[in-house]
């Protein structure tokens, strides 16, 4: 097949998922089923607590953080979805990324206080990472699994999903420390 005729190809099976995943929406994951009203709630609710919670004093270094966890998790979430490792049943609207009350809220939240926490009472990061991201994959998911919101396919498992937790974050926790120090030497050269 030429390239034009595999994005025909491509273009048509695009079209044929996104109306399946529409109507699939319309008809289990809309405002008429409790599912989205759990998933709605994931992704209020840590935006409310992280408004009352946040540091005010280190509030661009703490959304820096929590920004690169959410796109890390996010493209991370897309790919294993895509690979057909990771499937969410239920969904907020059928053209968002179908995690996006967990990727975009939840995850980032939970990990934006504790990288707060840790920061600020000078706590061991990767530890206090660890317990968090065990936390997640081994009770959050086993009970998204168990109440239908979450499959996870092809040997894919919660254990996968705590490394995974660790290494975005603890990544996400190296970018806002590379940063940091980045801008420190450039407003020391600058006074300088």
């Amino acid at each position: 097949m030429s390239v034009k005729e595999y994005w025909k190809e491509i273009n048509k099976a695009s079209d044929k998922v996104s109306s399946l995943i529409n109507s699939y929406w319309h008809e289990h994951s809309n405002w008429n089923n409790w599912q989205f009203w759990i998933i709605l709630i994931f992704l209020i609710v840590p935006l409310i607590v992280l408004l009352v919670k946040l540091d005010k004093n280190k509030t661009l270094q703490i959304l820096f953080f929590g920004y690169t966890v959410h796109m890390l998790w996010t493209y991370t979430e897309l790919t294993l979805i895509r690979m057909g490792y990771m499937d969410h049943h239920y969904f907020i609207l059928p053209f968002l990324p179908q995690a996006i009350g967990i990727t975009s809220s939840f995850l980032p939240v939970s990990f934006m206080l504790l990288y707060q926490y840790c920061v600020k009472y000078d706590k061991n990061f990767l530890l206090w990472t660890s317990v968090l991201s065990a936390i997640i994959a081994f009770v959050l998911v086993s009970i998204e699994k168990q109440i239908g919101f979450l499959a996870l396919l092809k040997g894919f498992n919660s254990f996968h999903i705590f490394l995974l937790d660790v290494a975005i974050t603890m990544l996400a926790y190296g970018l806002t420390n590379f940063f940091i120090t980045f801008y420190k030497q450039d407003k020391s050269r600058t006074r300088a």
